[in-house]
């Protein structure tokens, strides 16, 4: 009986990355490899102070390397189980990514305006993640690309917003960070009846830089 308890205890930390990744798969989101909390270090990347621990690809190819095949994923997940959700950007989707006192006005407001602010994730209690539909690019200067090592440029205009588009990702749910806080889903990906609806994001973002700017203030 004991034994049976210990492998119920011991299944989230090893198949719960793993059903996560599939399920992402199964909407049609690549994923790729994470790092994650280290054993003894904040990041089990080898980099000494690593700027942004647990929170980045585990290469430089992640770009490349995503995937939707479920054979590849199971793969890459029992060799490395802890490993967190890299969830590219710019492909499905974009993310705007806003403080949580933005993001909680910002989705009291889509609310009463009758907007469905789509897909909506929290990282730990300190940033929300709006999922919406990516853009193709029509000027170059309206995308703010991210790359690896890079913190996502924030705009101006708009304090504290961060657009996550090509060349970029967020961390996916159920991701662990060195605090021991998750990603979580706020609105799950799916609606209640299956589809995944992922909203304009210029509707969207009118409304979070209005958020983004009065909790500036």
């Amino acid at each position: 009986m004991a034994e049976v308890l210990y492998r119920r205890k011991r299944r989230p930390a090893t198949d719960t990355m793993l059903e996560a990744a599939l399920g992402y798969a199964r909407l049609g989101w690549p994923v790729a490899r994470g790092t994650s909390p280290g054993r003894d270090r904040a990041c089990s990347c080898d980099r000494m102070g690593c700027p942004d621990p647990a929170a980045h690809p585990v290469t430089m190819a992640w770009g490349v390397e995503a995937s939707t095949d479920a054979g590849t994923i199971r793969r890459w997940w029992t060799a490395t189980p802890r490993a967190n959700i890299i969830l590219p950007t710019g492909r499905v989707f974009d993310v705007f990514d806003v403080p949580r006192e933005a993001g909680v006005m910002a989705l009291a407001r889509m609310g009463r305006s009758g907007l469905p602010a789509g897909p909506v994730a929290a990282v730990e209690s300190s940033r929300y993640l709006f999922f919406v539909a990516t853009r193709s690019p029509v000027d170059e200067d309206e995308w703010w690309s991210c790359h690896l090592d890079c913190v996502p440029e924030g705009v101006e205009e708009m304090p504290g917003l961060r657009w996550h588009c090509r060349d970029s990702f967020v961390l996916g749910a159920p991701s662990l960070l060195p605090s021991e806080g998750r990603v979580s889903w706020i609105r799950s990906p799916r609606d209640a009846d299956g589809s995944v609806v992922l909203p304009d994001p210029i509707a969207v973002l009118d409304i979070l830089s209005d958020a983004s700017e009065e909790f500036a203030s």
